[in-house]
């Protein structure tokens, strides 16, 4: 199938800012058979590069699931159709872009499209269709009392695919089956999708619900919520507001790409100007509900990972 008509008219649009409507079916063709395929063989990521075949990952094994490699052309004709329009935008100014991505029938996926060696590559994660247990995770019992805290910060660190995101959302459903709370998360993009249960959830995706997580987390902090998710804090005005938030009566859970509890901590101080981080430090200190290092297994064969706390 030639998709070069609909490549240039995404790229033209890429280039112009201009948002696009949905690509209909045939634009996401064969992205859709790769990613049914990943879903078929319980795989857990495809990746998309220049030279090389699509792969999958299964059971932490890469696994060739086409005999011809792909060039950029074929990447970008199969991934930018399912990008978002956000993720479109910010793909032309950053050069890397995340983006949630669905399939009826089939399952959700996390696509991050990035460049390598001047060329477009994509990585692309199946997410589950259910949220899992805490109990499931096999972590210590102790960690559930997290769930329980009516105010403070809690801090997830870990390097990535440690499993932050799965333990953040098992916490997550522990509150919603538990109790009757107003849960409000800011993701980007979504990677689990949490249904009401005693609990009213509402999750706010950066790019479709708002522009940036600052913002978002301003507006948050206006809708009478008991409980803030905060997928990933990124920058000191996140990071600023988050710590407010947990200082003046709300739960805030959130993770960071940290490898132990002191690095968190210097982490977020360190994100801060010189004259402003010992304020900060203090303010950590009053702000902080759980801090905790152990070991779990991790979600898939690899093997067990570090997790802090």
């Amino acid at each position: 199938m030639d998709n070069s008509g609909e490549l240039n008219r995404l790229v033209r649009e890429l280039n112009e800012g201009h948002s696009s409507e949905p690509a209909d079916a045939s634009a996401t063709a064969r992205l859709d058979q790769w990613l049914t395929t990943l879903v078929a063989r319980n795989g857990s990521d495809l990746l998309l590069v220049e030279n090389a075949p699509p792969c999958i990952r299964v059971q932490g094994e890469l696994r060739k699931i086409e005999p011809n490699s792909l060039d950029e052309a074929d990447i970008e004709a199969a991934v930018l159709p399912a990008l978002s329009r956000h993720a479109l935008r910010l793909f032309r100014e950053t050069l890397i872009a995340d983006s949630s991505y669905r399939i009826a029938g089939v399952g959700r996926f996390r696509i991050n499209l990035h460049r390598e060696r001047g060329r477009a590559a994509a990585a692309i994660r199946a997410l589950p269709s259910r949220v899992a247990a805490l109990q499931e995770l096999h972590l210590p019992a102790t960690v559930a009392n997290l769930a329980h805290l009516p105010r403070g910060l809690v801090l997830i660190g870990g390097p990535a695919g440690s499993g932050k995101s799965t333990t953040l959302s098992a916490l997550i459903h522990e509150i919603n089956v538990r109790e009757a709370r107003h849960i409000v998360t800011i993701e980007d993009p979504i990677e689990y999708e949490h249904s009401n249960v005693r609990s009213v959830i509402e999750q706010v995706e950066i790019g479709t619900d708002a522009p940036d997580f600052p913002t978002a987390l301003r507006a948050a902090l206006r809708q009478a919520p008991d409980v803030i998710v905060v997928g990933e804090m990124r920058d000191p005005e996140t990071m600023r507001i988050a710590v407010a938030a947990a200082e003046t009566g709300h739960l805030v859970l959130s993770t960071l790409h940290t490898t132990d509890v002191a690095s968190t901590v210097a982490r977020i101080a360190d994100s801060f100007p010189v004259e402003r981080q010992n304020s900060i430090r203090q303010e950590l200190a009053m702000a902080l509900a759980a801090s905790r290092k152990f070991f779990c297994p991790a979600r898939t064969a690899d093997g067990c990972r570090q997790r802090n706390y």
